[in-house]
């Protein structure tokens, strides 16, 4: 996606992408998209769109056009605070269903939770220094993503996660980071006790 306009990207996209998602031809000429087809997927009952959108704009245009959001790199606290509350907001305001909000965060099951930290930094450095995700971590208060990483026991890791259902979350993706085995195998099956 051109990050140029990408409010003006998206909603575009977004008009050709949502009739093809339920079966039918899609008629858009715009500043980015000329697009006059559709696409055929014999006895298909189409698909669901859900988008990345975290900023309030992108949020606005995902509430009007598609079916939910996919964050990552947002903590609880922005979820809460600015994610839920504005795609919920939007959907009301353009008569549609309560938006799918789908958190995904690095999990990992561990006795140890500050070589967790000292991973996940690692690991996932990168996201701290891309605009959209920086900030999303700003308005969280984290120096980086190893601050808003779901670790501990596996109580612990359920009981986060269980929390964010508390707050509005309908979906929860875990990005598992476990360094051993034993890790992975204990996220998982925290993951799997919560189904």
């Amino acid at each position: 996606m051109s990050y140029e306009k990408p409010v003006r990207h998206l909603k575009e996209y977004l008009s050709v992408l949502m009739p093809l998602s339920r079966n039918e031809p899609a008629s858009f000429a715009g500043e980015t998209y000329n697009v006059h087809g559709g696409i055929s997927a014999k006895g298909s009952n189409g698909f669901g769109v859900v988008v990345a959108a975290l900023g309030e704009q992108m949020l606005r245009v995902t509430a009007a056009m598609a079916e939910g959001t996919l964050t990552w790199c947002t903590g609880p606290a922005t979820l809460s605070s600015h994610t839920i509350p504005t795609i919920n907001r939007a959907a009301e305001e353009f008569g549609r269903p309560t938006p799918r909000v789908i958190a995904a965060l690095p999990v990992c099951v561990t006795n140890d939770k500050a070589a967790a930290a000292e991973r996940a930094a690692k690991v996932f450095a990168v996201y701290g220094t891309l605009p959209s995700y920086r900030a999303m971590l700003d308005k969280e208060g984290a120096a980086g993503p190893a601050d808003i990483a779901i670790t501990g026991s596996i109580a612990e890791v359920q009981d986060r996660v269980a929390a964010l259902a508390d707050i509005g979350v309908t979906d929860f993706a875990a990005v598992e980071f476990g360094a051993t085995p034993d890790e992975i195998a204990e996220t998982r099956a925290a993951i799997k006790g919560l189904l």
